[in-house]
């Protein structure tokens, strides 16, 4: 019976997995943790994380770049105890995964992404540095790791309206629409001594009565002068902090006093306003039920991993 229910654990969750792009380091290796009887070995950490790593060390430089790398690390370290956790609970339970649940994973795999060419999926493992036989490994790792994690967690399918009602307002932004303001501006350039004078006698003959886009098409110093000063619709992620939060308080209709940043001084006129609007509770209900769902079977599967930690003798060096 256990068997047969792992069979069917896993052939639920082998769509999930892909074949990761990795060319393994030639150096020496060393033990990276010890979990029960098991070694985690350094060449198994740069095999989770070689990608990433990489991509670190081409974008960030300097000490950011080793403390991220270093972060990256531990948590590779703590991800592959976890899984050798798992696994070892597989075994000591006499689990076992029928062959044919894993060849057709693997062609699954090379349907998807190969367009079924086999040549080519031998090919890519070999220039990955990877075998046949240890890509196999892998792939059945994983597959026993999320059916271990799904038969060993138990979550109600059902969830209250009190649990959907907290979780719409502490997430409301999320089903809301942007709040938007049209926008118009002048700006005047730091080289121009003036700048500053300049702008508050535009801003008092904008007060006064004349039209906002006539003035900045005539003083702007920016690309939008040709259209008035112009910026659209836009909302909080647009601009800079500073910019947008100014833009913001100004009420429809009124213009702001001069903005100096860095020596450019900013005038800024909003003359229409969309509030953000949530969609009703009603309309997204089934997407929170989803959401809570997953993260209580998260939590869940956190908290069982937790206690096979607390079981086992786990060394970190």
């Amino acid at each position: 019976m256990l068997h047969r229910f792992l069979a069917i654990s896993v052939a639920a969750v082998v769509a999930g997995s892909s074949l990761s792009a990795l060319a393994a380091e030639q150096v020496l290796d060393g033990i990276a943790a010890v979990v029960n009887k098991d070694v985690i070995t350094f060449s198994q950490v740069r095999e989770l994380i070689g990608p990433r790593e990489q991509m670190i060390r081409e974008n960030v430089h300097g000490p950011e770049q080793a403390k991220m790398i270093r972060e990256l690390r531990l948590a590779a370290v703590q991800e592959l105890i976890d899984r050798q956790l798992v696994l070892q609970e597989f075994e000591k339970n006499k689990f076992s995964i029928p062959d044919h649940i894993l060849e057709d994973h693997i062609r699954t795999i090379i349907r998807e992404q190969f367009n079924n060419d086999r040549a080519a999926f031998i090919r890519t493992l070999q220039a990955q540095g990877y075998t046949i036989q240890r890509f196999r490994k892998l792939e059945s790792d994983k597959m026993i790791v999320q059916a271990m994690r799904q038969r060993s967690v138990k979550v109600s399918p059902i969830i209250s309206p009190d649990q959907i009602r907290s979780y719409y307002n502490k997430n409301l932004s999320q089903y809301s629409s942007k709040e938007e303001i049209k926008l118009r501006m002048i700006v005047l350039r730091s080289d121009n001594p003036e700048a500053k004078n300049i702008a508050e006698e535009l801003r008092r003959k904008v007060v006064a009565g004349e039209d906002f886009a006539k003035v900045a098409s005539l003083y702007s110093e920016d690309s939008s002068k040709e259209s008035g000063g112009d910026w659209g619709w836009i909302d909080r992620s647009t601009l800079n902090e500073r910019l947008t939060e100014a833009a913001f308080n100004v009420r429809t209709g009124q213009v702001s006093r001069p903005i100096e940043i860095s020596g450019n001084y900013y005038l800024l006129y909003v003359e229409a306003r969309k509030n953000a609007i949530a969609k009703p509770l009603s309309e997204v209900r089934g997407e929170i039920e989803q959401h809570v769902l997953q993260e209580e079977r998260a939590a869940a599967q956190k908290k069982w991993v937790e206690g096979l930690r607390k079981k086992a003798y786990v060394k970190v060096y």
